[in-house]
């Protein structure tokens, strides 16, 4: 006569095989590898996300000094084009009606307040006609050559919007260039 341990193990094996053969009659070899094999490349590719690393507090930039309005302004030292914040618009966001060019480019200028290296996003405001009442400013500190797009300022950077006419710029910091 079995023990009730005995029983109890031998249903515990029955239970467990029948719940096997269910799993490997609805499913094959494949589909399990195929999951696994997901599991596993996202498991390793989740340390490489980007994550906040602030952790919800603000960015403090160095304090600024100079007339924004200017084209000798420190944020304007690879600026091509019209000033926005002359447009109806800010230092980094586009005038009303207009839209912010989908490309950009981006120079590296020097804060003379604190002395640090910034990296400045230049973004075309596009769908409206040129703004005449803003100053065209040509500053081209460390340009490079045409064929260089992504560092180059003399093209109509509104080119990938569906309206392409010219607007104004407007110079937003991303982070300290390191």
């Amino acid at each position: 006569m079995l023990s009730l341990i005995d029983k109890f193990t031998d249903w515990m094996d029955r239970l467990a095989e029948t719940g096997s053969r269910r799993v490997a009659q609805s499913s094959g070899r494949r589909s399990f590898l195929a999951r696994s094999g997901a599991v596993l490349v996202g498991g390793a590719l989740l340390p490489v996300l980007p994550f906040d690393r602030t952790f919800g507090q603000a960015t403090a930039w160095a304090a600024e000094e100079g007339d924004a309005s200017t084209c000798e302004y420190w944020r304007y030292c690879a600026l091509d084009g019209n000033l926005c914040n002359s447009c109806g618009g800010s230092l980094t966001q586009c005038p009303p009606g207009s839209e912010i060019s989908k490309v950009s480019w981006v120079g590296t200028c020097t804060n003379p307040m604190d002395g640090k290296d910034y990296l400045v996003s230049y973004n075309d405001c596009c769908g409206k006609a040129i703004c005449d009442n803003s100053p065209f400013c040509n500053t081209n500190e460390r340009e490079r050559p045409g064929y260089r797009m992504g560092l180059h300022n003399d093209i109509n950077w509104c080119m990938a919007n569906a309206s392409q006419g010219y607007h104004c710029t407007v110079a937003a910091l991303v982070g300290l260039a390191e």
